[in-house]
């Protein structure tokens, strides 16, 4: 590997204080303004952000919280349903609601199931649904299925032709399609924009950016990687940043020019205009850059509840006489579902107040979805009575384990927990 740890690439040498200051913390009054600004457009006036030498960020009440009050609901600023589970799920592509009608989703979710059933699909396969003709493989929906129903009872139920009893209590959002490709779907038209100006115009014709989330990906786990092949050896900012120089090397020496400045003017932009349009294009992946970071090393779970879970309950919970009415229409759909009946929407997401939350082993808030959070947004609910001023906790982990398994999981996150609970529990 040579023991010099300067860069083959012009740009990295040009440019080393500039990707060095992307990358570091940001300076406190800098973040302490910005999460300030956040949490008063967004009205969250129950809650600040302090920080401190020992936890660095924090959230604390500026109000007194009961148990089971909700202390926040946090937006998502960049999230992803995972792609296995767009099988299961038809969900807006930007707030995550499911959308259609039970109906759809009932026959959508069996419709591929049949799919996935009558070819061998034991491997982990990609998915993408183009219109529900097409072929595609599927990994949970692969499995064998006495039940599966006639394809023509499928599509009745996704194009809306055939409808069943009392799905007029469980109201999904109709279908609203992307302005610019046949694959996004939205709950409205308000998803449709907010999707388009924040993320979907660049993506859904622009695969570069996904290649450079593989590179960017790419160099952090090969850096990891050789970091952990010289886990002995003196850990210093050098030896560190000759590593990732190493990890980068594959990349570098293909590198000519920055992609900002090679791109093609679109032919809407004027040619007075290009020194702006660059300048944005390179704020854009400098960003997303810092959204990728933070994604990779603190991501959050996305789930949103499935409607199809609340109507079996509600056709259960039906007097004797109505459920068994229902039911002989209902439990052909409920039978050849089985297991997968209930299987909710889920993703990767960051939200930018709850990941500045600080866990303890004794919480005092959790994540909770409530009956009528029906989007990807996360919710933070009071465990306990929470005073003004006090610290807001939550368990990054299963807090009921042994003390010593919460300290090797919460390992993983880079920190000893010295929560009360654990200061008491910690052996002699």
């Amino acid at each position: 590997m040579g023991g010099s740890s300067e860069s083959p690439c012009d740009l990295d040498r040009e440019f080393a204080p500039q990707i060095a200051q992307l990358l570091a913390t940001p300076p406190l009054q800098s973040a302490q303004e910005y999460y300030d600004r956040l949490i008063q457009s967004k009205k969250h006036d129950g809650i600040r952000l302090n920080f401190s030498s020992k936890h660095g960020k924090g959230v604390c009440a500026n109000k007194d919280f009961a148990e089971g009050d909700l202390i926040l609901k946090d937006q998502i600023l960049v999230g992803a349903q995972h792609s296995l589970n767009k099988i299961d799920c038809a969900v807006c592509s930007y707030c995550f609601r499911f959308i259609g009608s039970i109906e759809f989703q009932i026959g959508r979710q069996l419709y591929w199931q049949s799919i996935g059933s009558s070819i061998d699909c034991n491997n982990k396969r990609h998915y993408h649904e183009s219109d529900v003709g097409s072929s595609a493989s599927s990994s949970g929906a692969s499995k064998e299925n006495s039940n599966t129903l006639p394809e023509e009872v499928l599509v009745s139920l996704i194009t809306g032709e055939m409808s069943l009893p009392f799905t007029d209590h469980f109201v999904l959002p109709q279908t609203v399609a992307c302005r610019g490709c046949e694959e996004e779907r939205y709950c409205s038209q308000s998803c449709a924009d907010s999707d388009w100006e924040t993320y979907h115009s660049l993506l859904w014709s622009n695969d570069i950016f996904l290649v450079a989330a593989k590179a960017i990906t790419f160099t952090l786990l090969r850096y990891k990687k050789l970091k952990a092949q010289l886990e002995f050896q003196k850990d210093t900012d050098e030896s560190n940043f000759s590593l990732l120089m190493e990890a980068w090397k594959p990349l570098s020496m293909g590198f000519k020019r920055r992609w900002w400045d090679s791109v093609a003017l679109p032919e809407d932009i004027d040619s007075c205009d290009e020194d702006s349009f660059r300048q944005q294009i390179r704020d854009l992946a400098f960003t997303s850059l810092q959204l990728l970071k933070d994604a990779i090393f603190d991501p959050d779970g996305l789930v949103v509840a499935s409607p199809i879970e609340d109507y079996f309950i509600h056709i259960d919970d039906l007097p004797d006489d109505k459920k068994e009415e229902a039911e002989k229409v209902t439990r052909p759909f409920l039978d050849a579902l089985g297991e997968d009946y209930s299987a909710p929407c889920e993703g990767t997401a960051f939200f930018p107040l709850q990941s500045c939350m600080n866990h303890s082993c004794c919480p005092n808030a959790k994540a909770y979805k409530r009956d009528e959070d029906t989007d990807g947004n996360a919710v933070i609910i009071a465990l306990q009575p929470i005073k003004k001023d006090d610290e807001i906790t939550m368990s990054y982990i299963d807090e009921d384990v042994p003390y010593e398994e919460r300290q090797a999981q919460l390992a993983d996150y880079g920190f000893i927990c010295t929560c009360p609970r654990c200061q008491e529990e910690k052996p002699n």
